[in-house]
Protein backbone atom coordinates (compact mmCIF):
# COMPACT_ATOMS: atom_id res chain seq x y z
CA UNK A 1 0.00 0.00 0.00
CA UNK A 2 1.56 3.50 -0.85
CA UNK A 3 2.19 5.67 2.42
CA UNK A 4 0.46 8.84 0.94
CA UNK A 5 -3.04 6.33 0.62
CA UNK A 6 -2.31 4.62 3.96
CA UNK A 7 -5.25 4.62 5.89
CA UNK A 8 -3.55 5.98 9.49
CA UNK A 9 -1.45 8.23 7.80
CA UNK A 10 -4.83 10.06 6.00
CA UNK A 11 -6.40 9.88 9.13
CA UNK A 12 -3.21 11.97 10.57
CA UNK A 13 -3.68 14.31 7.73
CA UNK A 14 -7.20 15.35 8.47
CA UNK A 15 -6.76 15.53 12.26
CA UNK A 16 -3.95 18.42 11.47
CA UNK A 17 -6.45 19.90 8.92
CA UNK A 18 -8.87 19.95 11.55
CA UNK A 19 -6.39 21.33 13.99
CA UNK A 20 -5.13 23.86 11.75
CA UNK A 21 -8.99 24.91 11.24
CA UNK A 22 -8.85 25.38 14.44
CA UNK A 23 -5.96 27.45 14.61
CA UNK A 24 -7.23 29.72 11.82
CA UNK A 25 -10.75 30.28 13.82
CA UNK A 26 -8.41 31.43 16.92
CA UNK A 27 -6.32 33.74 14.51
CA UNK A 28 -9.26 35.93 13.13
CA UNK A 29 -10.57 36.74 16.73
CA UNK A 30 -9.10 39.43 18.50
CA UNK A 31 -6.98 38.76 21.37
CA UNK A 32 -7.13 34.55 20.80
CA UNK A 33 -3.93 33.73 20.05
CA UNK A 34 -3.34 31.07 17.16
CA UNK A 35 -0.19 30.36 18.92
CA UNK A 36 -2.29 29.65 22.15
CA UNK A 37 -4.54 26.88 20.05
CA UNK A 38 -1.42 24.97 19.16
CA UNK A 39 -0.40 24.78 22.63
CA UNK A 40 -3.95 23.68 23.26
CA UNK A 41 -4.05 21.49 21.06
CA UNK A 42 -0.71 19.86 22.19
CA UNK A 43 1.30 20.74 18.81
CA UNK A 44 3.18 23.97 19.51
CA UNK A 45 6.67 22.33 19.54
CA UNK A 46 5.95 20.62 15.97
CA UNK A 47 4.19 23.69 14.90
CA UNK A 48 7.61 25.51 15.12
CA UNK A 49 9.76 23.43 13.99
CA UNK A 50 7.09 22.52 10.95
CA UNK A 51 7.68 26.07 9.74
CA UNK A 52 11.60 26.20 10.34
CA UNK A 53 11.86 23.37 8.59
CA UNK A 54 10.33 24.95 5.25
CA UNK A 55 13.54 26.06 4.29
CA UNK A 56 14.92 27.29 1.07
CA UNK A 57 15.58 23.92 -0.23
CA UNK A 58 11.81 23.37 0.17
CA UNK A 59 10.75 26.01 -1.77
CA UNK A 60 13.71 25.41 -4.54
CA UNK A 61 11.54 22.43 -4.84
CA UNK A 62 8.28 23.58 -4.85
CA UNK A 63 9.58 26.51 -7.65
CA UNK A 64 10.98 23.67 -9.91
CA UNK A 65 8.02 21.33 -9.34
CA UNK A 66 9.47 18.73 -7.52
CA UNK A 67 6.45 17.46 -5.36
CA UNK A 68 8.29 14.11 -4.37
CA UNK A 69 11.43 16.18 -3.09
CA UNK A 70 9.72 18.60 -1.35
CA UNK A 71 7.06 16.07 0.20
CA UNK A 72 10.01 14.25 1.61
CA UNK A 73 11.33 17.65 3.52
CA UNK A 74 11.24 16.41 7.17
CA UNK A 75 7.83 18.39 8.32
CA UNK A 76 6.03 19.16 5.15
CA UNK A 77 3.44 16.16 5.54
CA UNK A 78 2.79 18.21 8.94
CA UNK A 79 2.91 21.52 7.78
CA UNK A 80 0.69 21.30 4.25
CA UNK A 81 -2.73 20.26 5.94
CA UNK A 82 -2.56 22.35 8.51
CA UNK A 83 -2.06 25.33 6.45
CA UNK A 84 -5.24 24.17 4.37
CA UNK A 85 -6.95 23.99 7.95
CA UNK A 86 -5.85 27.68 8.72
CA UNK A 87 -6.59 28.67 5.17
CA UNK A 88 -9.96 26.96 5.50
CA UNK A 89 -10.58 28.68 8.47
CA UNK A 90 -9.87 32.11 7.41
CA UNK A 91 -11.99 32.02 4.52
CA UNK A 92 -15.08 29.78 6.35
CA UNK A 93 -15.06 32.77 9.05
CA UNK A 94 -14.55 36.00 6.10
CA UNK A 95 -17.06 34.51 3.30
CA UNK A 96 -19.38 32.06 4.98
CA UNK A 97 -19.77 32.91 8.60
CA UNK A 98 -18.59 36.20 9.14
CA UNK A 99 -16.85 35.73 12.79
CA UNK A 100 -15.89 39.60 13.05
CA UNK A 101 -19.93 39.91 13.12
CA UNK A 102 -20.79 37.59 15.43
CA UNK A 103 -18.04 39.15 17.85
CA UNK A 104 -20.22 42.46 17.29
CA UNK A 105 -23.95 40.43 17.61
CA UNK A 106 -22.28 38.08 20.65
CA UNK A 107 -19.90 38.98 22.18
CA UNK A 108 -20.01 37.71 25.73
CA UNK A 109 -21.03 33.97 24.34
CA UNK A 110 -18.02 33.53 22.09
CA UNK A 111 -15.32 35.34 24.58
CA UNK A 112 -16.91 33.44 26.94
CA UNK A 113 -15.80 30.20 24.93
CA UNK A 114 -12.22 31.43 24.38
CA UNK A 115 -11.94 32.80 27.77
CA UNK A 116 -12.41 29.17 28.81
CA UNK A 117 -9.92 27.79 26.38
CA UNK A 118 -7.28 29.93 27.69
CA UNK A 119 -7.94 29.68 31.23
CA UNK A 120 -7.91 25.81 30.32
CA UNK A 121 -4.88 25.95 28.53
CA UNK A 122 -2.96 28.62 31.71
CA UNK A 123 -4.14 24.98 34.01
CA UNK A 124 -2.11 22.85 31.85
CA UNK A 125 0.75 24.27 31.82
CA UNK A 126 0.86 25.13 35.53
CA UNK A 127 0.64 21.66 36.15
CA UNK A 128 2.48 20.32 33.52
CA UNK A 129 5.25 23.09 35.38
CA UNK A 130 4.93 21.43 38.54
CA UNK A 131 5.53 24.18 40.63
CA UNK A 132 7.43 27.43 39.84
CA UNK A 133 10.11 29.40 41.70
CA UNK A 134 12.84 31.74 42.20
CA UNK A 135 13.83 33.11 38.63
CA UNK A 136 10.75 31.24 37.15
CA UNK A 137 8.38 33.33 39.58
CA UNK A 138 10.34 36.54 38.07
CA UNK A 139 9.82 35.46 34.41
CA UNK A 140 6.07 34.74 35.08
CA UNK A 141 5.57 37.83 36.37
CA UNK A 142 7.39 39.49 33.58
CA UNK A 143 5.58 37.90 30.87
CA UNK A 144 2.35 38.92 33.06
CA UNK A 145 3.48 42.76 33.03
CA UNK A 146 4.85 42.81 29.29
CA UNK A 147 1.27 40.91 28.44
CA UNK A 148 -0.60 43.43 30.25
CA UNK A 149 0.92 46.88 29.09
CA UNK A 150 1.09 45.17 25.19
CA UNK A 151 -3.12 44.52 25.39
CA UNK A 152 -3.72 47.74 26.55
CA UNK A 153 -2.15 50.16 23.51
CA UNK A 154 -4.34 52.25 21.89
CA UNK A 155 -4.84 51.77 18.33
CA UNK A 156 -2.74 54.16 16.27
CA UNK A 157 -3.24 55.57 12.53
CA UNK A 158 -1.68 53.99 10.16
CA UNK A 159 -1.03 54.02 6.27
CA UNK A 160 -2.74 51.52 3.99
CA UNK A 161 0.59 51.60 1.62
CA UNK A 162 1.86 48.56 0.81
CA UNK A 163 5.33 48.60 2.78
CA UNK A 164 3.10 48.54 5.73
CA UNK A 165 1.07 46.41 4.74
CA UNK A 166 4.25 44.20 4.60
CA UNK A 167 5.29 45.25 8.02
CA UNK A 168 1.67 44.54 9.38
CA UNK A 169 2.10 40.85 7.78
CA UNK A 170 5.46 40.70 9.79
CA UNK A 171 4.08 41.82 12.93
CA UNK A 172 0.85 39.45 12.66
CA UNK A 173 2.47 36.42 11.97
CA UNK A 174 5.68 36.56 14.96
CA UNK A 175 2.39 37.35 17.03
CA UNK A 176 0.46 34.39 15.88
CA UNK A 177 3.30 32.37 16.52
CA UNK A 178 3.67 33.45 20.39
CA UNK A 179 1.00 32.20 22.91
CA UNK A 180 -0.74 34.59 24.75
CA UNK A 181 -0.55 37.42 21.56
CA UNK A 182 -3.21 37.60 19.13
CA UNK A 183 -2.47 38.39 15.44
CA UNK A 184 -5.75 39.73 15.36
CA UNK A 185 -4.92 41.97 18.13
CA UNK A 186 -1.53 43.08 16.69
CA UNK A 187 -4.14 44.25 13.63
CA UNK A 188 -6.83 46.24 15.69
CA UNK A 189 -3.50 48.04 17.23
CA UNK A 190 -2.43 48.46 14.02
CA UNK A 191 -5.69 49.82 12.75
CA UNK A 192 -5.76 47.46 9.99
CA UNK A 193 -7.66 44.45 11.07
CA UNK A 194 -10.99 45.29 8.83
CA UNK A 195 -8.91 46.46 6.19
CA UNK A 196 -6.82 42.85 6.04
CA UNK A 197 -9.66 40.75 6.83
CA UNK A 198 -12.10 42.55 4.20
CA UNK A 199 -9.27 42.01 1.83
CA UNK A 200 -8.82 38.20 2.48
CA UNK A 201 -12.68 37.81 2.02
CA UNK A 202 -12.62 38.88 -1.11
CA UNK A 203 -8.97 38.55 -2.62
CA UNK A 204 -8.22 41.89 -3.14
CA UNK A 205 -4.44 41.17 -4.41
CA UNK A 206 -3.56 44.77 -3.96
CA UNK A 207 -3.79 43.79 0.03
CA UNK A 208 -3.38 40.00 0.09
CA UNK A 209 0.57 39.87 -1.62
CA UNK A 210 2.28 42.03 0.52
CA UNK A 211 0.57 41.07 3.90
CA UNK A 212 1.51 37.14 2.38
CA UNK A 213 4.85 38.43 1.70
CA UNK A 214 5.43 40.10 5.38
CA UNK A 215 3.63 37.16 6.65
CA UNK A 216 5.96 34.38 5.10
CA UNK A 217 9.30 36.83 5.76
CA UNK A 218 8.08 36.72 9.84
CA UNK A 219 7.39 32.72 9.43
CA UNK A 220 11.29 32.21 7.88
CA UNK A 221 12.69 34.24 10.32
CA UNK A 222 11.12 34.53 13.76
CA UNK A 223 10.28 30.58 13.38
CA UNK A 224 13.86 30.21 13.76
CA UNK A 225 14.48 32.20 16.59
CA UNK A 226 11.58 30.61 18.79
CA UNK A 227 12.59 27.19 17.84
CA UNK A 228 16.29 28.55 19.12
CA UNK A 229 14.63 30.03 22.67
CA UNK A 230 12.77 26.17 23.09
CA UNK A 231 15.81 24.00 22.83
CA UNK A 232 17.81 25.79 24.90
CA UNK A 233 15.44 27.64 27.45
CA UNK A 234 11.89 25.44 27.36
CA UNK A 235 10.73 25.68 30.49
CA UNK A 236 11.33 29.42 30.91
CA UNK A 237 9.82 30.30 27.71
CA UNK A 238 6.76 28.29 29.22
CA UNK A 239 6.55 29.83 32.19
CA UNK A 240 6.96 32.97 30.39
CA UNK A 241 3.81 32.34 27.85
CA UNK A 242 2.09 31.30 30.96
CA UNK A 243 2.31 34.77 32.22
CA UNK A 244 1.24 36.32 28.99
CA UNK A 245 -1.44 33.63 28.82
CA UNK A 246 -2.43 35.30 31.98
CA UNK A 247 -2.41 39.18 30.59
CA UNK A 248 -4.60 38.17 27.91
CA UNK A 249 -7.47 36.76 30.17
CA UNK A 250 -8.31 40.48 31.15
CA UNK A 251 -9.04 41.53 27.33
CA UNK A 252 -10.43 37.74 26.51
CA UNK A 253 -13.21 38.08 29.26
CA UNK A 254 -16.31 38.00 28.05
CA UNK A 255 -18.17 40.66 30.43
CA UNK A 256 -16.54 44.28 29.05
CA UNK A 257 -17.21 48.15 28.11
CA UNK A 258 -16.79 48.14 24.69
CA UNK A 259 -15.97 50.70 22.50
CA UNK A 260 -16.70 50.49 18.77
CA UNK A 261 -15.35 52.80 15.85
CA UNK A 262 -17.11 53.55 12.77
CA UNK A 263 -14.62 51.87 10.30
CA UNK A 264 -16.59 52.05 6.32
CA UNK A 265 -19.56 50.00 6.39
CA UNK A 266 -18.01 47.98 9.37
CA UNK A 267 -17.23 48.94 13.23
CA UNK A 268 -13.78 48.33 14.65
CA UNK A 269 -13.05 47.76 18.41
CA UNK A 270 -10.74 50.18 20.11
CA UNK A 271 -10.82 49.78 24.15
CA UNK A 272 -12.31 47.61 26.62
CA UNK A 273 -12.67 47.91 30.12
CA UNK A 274 -13.43 44.75 32.15
CA UNK A 275 -16.59 44.80 34.09
CA UNK A 276 -18.52 41.83 35.87
CA UNK A 277 -22.33 41.16 35.23
CA UNK A 278 -24.87 43.12 37.62
CA UNK A 279 -27.63 40.49 36.95
CA UNK A 280 -28.01 36.84 35.54
CA UNK A 281 -28.99 37.29 32.36
CA UNK A 282 -29.26 34.98 29.83
CA UNK A 283 -26.75 36.06 27.67
CA UNK A 284 -24.21 36.49 31.17
CA UNK A 285 -25.49 32.44 31.83
CA UNK A 286 -24.51 31.17 28.47
CA UNK A 287 -21.19 33.02 28.63
CA UNK A 288 -20.51 31.44 32.28
CA UNK A 289 -21.44 27.84 30.65
CA UNK A 290 -19.20 28.29 27.78
CA UNK A 291 -16.19 29.51 30.07
CA UNK A 292 -16.96 25.79 31.76
CA UNK A 293 -17.10 23.99 28.54
CA UNK A 294 -14.14 25.39 27.71
CA UNK A 295 -12.24 24.57 30.23
CA UNK A 296 -13.30 21.02 29.97
CA UNK A 297 -12.49 20.79 25.89
CA UNK A 298 -8.92 21.97 27.08
CA UNK A 299 -8.62 19.54 29.83
CA UNK A 300 -9.81 16.61 27.66
CA UNK A 301 -7.61 17.54 24.47
CA UNK A 302 -5.01 17.35 27.08
CA UNK A 303 -5.99 14.00 28.33
CA UNK A 304 -6.60 12.42 25.02
CA UNK A 305 -3.29 13.94 23.54
CA UNK A 306 -0.96 12.38 26.97
CA UNK A 307 -3.04 9.19 26.21
CA UNK A 308 -1.95 9.05 22.63
CA UNK A 309 1.78 10.03 23.57
CA UNK A 310 3.14 6.39 24.39
CA UNK A 311 2.14 5.04 20.93
CA UNK A 312 3.86 7.96 19.06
Amino acid sequence: MSFYTDPKYLKERIILAAKGFCIGTADIIPGVSGGTMAFILGIYREFIAAIKSFDLAALTALLRLDFREAAARPHFGFIVPLAIGIVAALLFFTRVVQLPQLLLDYPEQIYGLFFGLIGGSILVLLRDLDGIAGAEIFTLVAGAVIGYIVFNMVPIQTPDAGWFIFIAGVLAICAMMLPGISGSFVLLLLNKYTYVFTAIGYFKLAVLLPFAGGALAGLVFFSRLLSYILERWYRLTVVFITGLLLASLTVIWPFQQRVYESAGDDSLLVDTHPVFPTELSRPALTSFILIICGIIVVLGIRRLHKAEAPEN
